[in-house]
């Protein structure tokens, strides 16, 4: 615990990617007009959930307005709230809604993170920045290894980052490696890898994800990691 702690202490402090960097300060500075009176966490987001999760939930990076205002992964924007609301529905968070890091929310043996830490311009990360921020998501993983046994990727920029970083933490990711689809499944050593479609508004908005399609591919990845 105190280890994972430590690491997501030391995520809050990074600076690595000027561009990153300087886009999330600069939304903590500007604001949206409907937070105009709050104070942007206008950091890196670190990974919520309890230390010994055995079902690890990987998005792609913090909302401009949602984590990066907020501290906390999917809290405070349109995406959160399907996420959490279906989380909710298949008994793995103590609420439906995540709206505040400090609104009580718990997540029952499951952990949510992302491949980018900082909210990036237009919601793109660039592959150089996906790839400076790697060691964070590989130490992540490594520190979970003892009790991980799903992790639900959502979307196919996580999937790409996901991959090389689950091969560096030392498992035998197969080669070549498996392509990204919604409902993929790829067993590994001890744990099975899962694809969902990412829940941005772009999908849910237009169906293309649905909260039957989510709650299944939690459902399916919660009772494979034995919750």
């Amino acid at each position: 615990m105190d280890a994972l702690v430590a690491l997501d202490r030391r995520i809050a402090g990074c600076r690595a990617c000027p561009r990153l960097v300087a886009w999330r300060e600069e939304v903590a500075r500007t604001k949206r007009a409907a937070f105009a009176d709050q104070t942007y966490w206008g950091r890196p987001v670190p990974g919520f959930g309890p230390p010994d999760a055995r079902l690890l939930i990987v998005g792609l990076a913090p909302a401009a307005h949602g984590g990066n205002r907020t501290g906390r992964m999917f809290t405070g924007d349109r995406s959160g709230d399907v996420l959490y609301q279906a989380l909710y529905d298949v008994g793995l968070a103590s609420q439906p809604t995540a709206v505040a890091a400090d609104d009580g929310l718990e997540l029952y043996g499951v952990r949510v993170t992302s491949p980018v830490h900082c909210a990036p311009p237009a919601n793109k990360p660039t592959p150089r920045e996906r790839d400076t921020c790697r060691p964070w998501l590989v130490r992540e993983l490594r520190l979970l290894r003892p009790t991980l046994r799903s992790v639900v990727v959502l979307g196919a920029f996580g999937w790409q980052a996901t991959l090389p970083a689950l091969a560096e933490a030392g498992l035998p990711v197969p080669r070549p490696r498996p392509v990204f689809g919604h409902g993929v499944r790829v067993p590994l050593d001890g744990l099975t890898l899962f694809g969902c479609f990412h829940v941005s508004q772009r999908n849910t908005f237009t169906g293309r994800l649905t909260p039957a399609m989510l709650r299944e591919v939690l459902r399916t990845a919660a009772q494979e990691a034995g919750l």
